[in-house]
C-alpha cells in the first residue's frame, strides 16, 4: 500500500471562497483591508481616487492585454483631448508621456498576447515602415548636432521621431479589416463632432473658467482680435483647432459615399459641423484643407465631368473670398477672407522670419537641434537666437530644427506616401467602395499638408496620429478590397 502523498484526492482541494477557510487567506484579507483603511484615512479624496485608479486601471490592463487593438483605438481617443487636458488638470509630469505610455503598453500588449507563438510582424513590413524607421534614424542621429545645446529639448520633441514609427508599426499589424477601418472612423468622427458642439459653446455661450484662465495667461493676444474671440475647442488653439475641423470634414464627407441610412447621416453631419468648426475658428490657412482636400479627391476620381464640376465649384469658392465682399458683416468670413490677400501683413512678416532664417540657416545643413526651434524653444534656452524667431510653419520649424536634409527627407517620405497611394487608387484598386474610402484619406491627408506650410498643424495633436495613421492605411489599399463578385455587376441570366 502507498503511504505516499499519491493518496491525496485531487478535487478535495480547497477553491473559490472556501479558500478563505485556511489562516493565511484571512490574514492576507485582513492586512489589505487594514492598508486600504490606512491609506484612506491618511489620503482622504486623494486616496478614493488613487484607490479607483487603480481598480479601473487594472481593468483596462487586463482588457489592453487580451485585446491589444484596444490601445490603438485609446491613442487616438488621448490624442483628442490630452494636450487640451493641461487647462484642468496640473499634471505633475510632461502630459505627453501619458501617449508614450499607451503606444508602448499597446506594443507589449501585442507581443505578450502572442506570447506562446511568435509574432507575425509580416503585417508591418512595408515601405512606409522603412521609411518611418529612416526618419526615426536621422532624429536621433540630431542627438550629435554640433548646433544642438540642449537634450531636454530633444526629449521635449521626441514626437515628431517616435510617434511616426509606434503609430505606422501599430496601424499596419491592426488595421487588417473594413470592420476596423470602419471604427477607427466612428471614433475619429465621434470626437471630431464634440470638438465642434464645443466650439459653438465657446461662440454663443462664452469660455469656461480654465478656459478664461488660459486666455488670461497670454493666449488673448492671439485668440481675441479685435475683441472677438477664435474658437479653439479642446484643442491646443484656434490654428490645429481650424485645421482639424477641416481635415475631418473632407475625410467624413467623402467617406459618406461609401455608407447608406444612419452611418451615411452620421458621416455628413461630421463633415457639416466640421466645416463650421473651421470657420468659426478664425483660421485663415485651415481653409487650404477643403479647398486642396477635395481638388485632390476630383483629381483622384478620374471623371472629366466630376473634375470639371469640382474645379468649377472650388474656383467659384475663390472668387467670393478673393473678389468679392460678401458676408464682411461675419467676423469669420471677413478673417477667412483675409487669408486670400497676398499683402496681408501676417504673411510679410512671416516671409520676412524665413528670409531671416535662411540667412541663419546657410551654414548649418543639420539645422540648429530638435526643440530648438520658435517660441517653444524658450522654456530650454531662453537667449537662444532661434527661440525668438517664430516659425509658424510646419515646414520651416523642420527646416529649423533639422535643417535643409531633415526638410527634404521630410518631404520625400510625405510626396512618397501619398504619390504612391494616389497611383494605386487611380491604376491598380477595382472595387469602387475601395477606391472612395482611401480617397477619402488621401484628400484629407494632401489638405493638411499644403495647410502646414501656414501652421504647424501636421505635427501636433490630433492631426500627427490621424495623418500617421493614415500613411499607413493607404500604403496597403489592397488589403480592403472586397472579393470581385461582391462589386462586380451580376451577369444577366437568360
Amino acid at each position: 500500500m502507498n503511504t505516499g502523498t499519491n493518496h491525496i484526492n485531487p478535487f478535495d482541494k480547497l477553491c473559490g471562497s472556501a479558500g478563505l477557510a485556511s489562516g493565511t487567506a484571512i490574514l492576507g484579507v485582513l492586512l489589505a483591508t487594514v492598508a486600504l483603511a490606512f491609506l484612506l484615512v491618511k489620503m482622504k479624496v486623494a486616496g478614493a481616487v488613487l484607490l479607483l485608479a487603480l481598480f479601473f486601471g487594472g481593468i483596462y490592463a487586463y482588457a489592453l492585454f487580451k485585446h491589444p487593438i484596444l490601445g490603438f483605438y485609446s491613442a487616438i481617443v488621448l490624442n483628442f483631448v490630452i494636450l487640451g487636458s493641461t487647462r484642468y488638470v496640473k499634471f505633475p509630469f510632461p502630459v505627453g508621456f501619458v501617449m508614450d505610455g499607451i503606444l508602448v503598453l499597446s506594443f507589449l500588449a501585442l507581443i505578450f498576447s502572442r506570447f506562446r507563438e511568435r509574432v507575425d510582424w509580416s503585417p508591418a513590413g512595408k515601405p512606409v515602415t522603412f521609411l518611418a524607421v529612416l526618419w526615426l534614424g536621422y532624429f536621433i542621429f540630431q542627438l550629435m548636432n554640433p548646433e544642438a545645446r540642449s537634450t531636454e529639448a530633444w526629449i521635449a520633441g521626441r514626437s515628431t521621431g517616435f510617434h511616426f514609427l509606434f503609430v505606422v508599426v501599430l496601424t499596419l499589424m491592426f488595421m487588417d479589416s473594413n470592420k476596423r477601418l470602419d471604427t477607427f472612423l466612428y471614433i475619429w468622427g465621434v470626437f471630431s463632432i464634440l470638438a465642434s458642439f464645443k466650439g459653438m459653446g465657446q461662440l454663443f455661450f462664452g469660455v469656461d473658467a480654465a478656459e478664461q484662465a488660459w486666455l488670461d495667461g497670454g493666449a488673448a493676444q492671439t485668440h481675441v482680435l479685435f475683441g472677438k474671440l477664435r474658437i479653439f475647442g479642446f484643442y491646443t488653439d484656434a490654428g490645429n483647432y481650424g485645421a482639424n475641423q477641416g481635415y475631418s470634414a473632407v475625410v467624413a464627407l467623402i467617406y459618406a459615399m461609401t455608407k447608406k441610412g444612419r452611418a451615411k447621416i452620421f458621416f455628413i453631419t461630421v463633415g457639416v459641423l466640421g466645416l463650421y468648426g473651421m470657420l468659426i475658428s478664425g483660421t485663415r490657412g485651415a481653409i487650404a484643407v477643403p479647398f486642396i482636400g477635395f481638388m485632390t479627391f476630383f483629381v483622384l476620381r478620374k471623371n472629366i465631368k466630376v473634375l470639371t464640376a469640382g474645379v468649377l465649384f472650388v474656383a467659384l469658392v475663390f472668387v467670393f473670398f478673393k473678389f468679392t465682399t460678401i458676408g464682411n458683416g461675419n467676423d469669420q468670413i471677413r478673417r477667412m477672407r483675409t487669408g486670400f490677400d497676398p499683402n496681408n501683413p501676417s504673411l510679410m512678416v512671416r516671409k520676412k522670419n524665413q528670409a531671416i532664417l535662411k540667412t541663419y540657416l546657410a551654414s548649418r545643413p543639420f539645422g540648429g537641434g530638435v526643440g530648438h526651434g520658435g517660441d517653444k524653444a524658450q522654456r530650454f534656452l531662453p537667449h537662444a537666437f532661434l527661440s525668438h524667431v517664430a516659425t509658424d510653419s510646419w515646414y520651416v520649424m523642420i527646416w529649423v530644427e533639422m535643417g535643409i536634409v531633415g526638410l527634404v527627407l521630410h518631404l520625400i517620405i510625405l510626396f512618397y506616401v501619398i504619390g504612391t497611394a494616389s497611383f494605386k487608387v487611380m491604376f491598380r484598386i477595382r472595387d469602387p467602395i475601395t477606391k472612395l474610402r482611401m480617397s477619402a484619406l488621401i484628400a484629407g491627408m494632401a489638405g493638411v499638408m499644403v495647410a502646414s506650410y501656414g501652421n504647424e498643424v501636421l505635427g501636433q495633436m490630433p492631426n500627427s496620429l490621424l495623418i500617421y495613421a493614415t500613411m499607413a492605411i493607404i500604403s496597403v489599399p489592397e488589403i480592403f478590397e472586397r472579393p470581385k463578385e461582391d462589386y462586380l455587376p451580376k451577369p444577366i441570366e437568360k
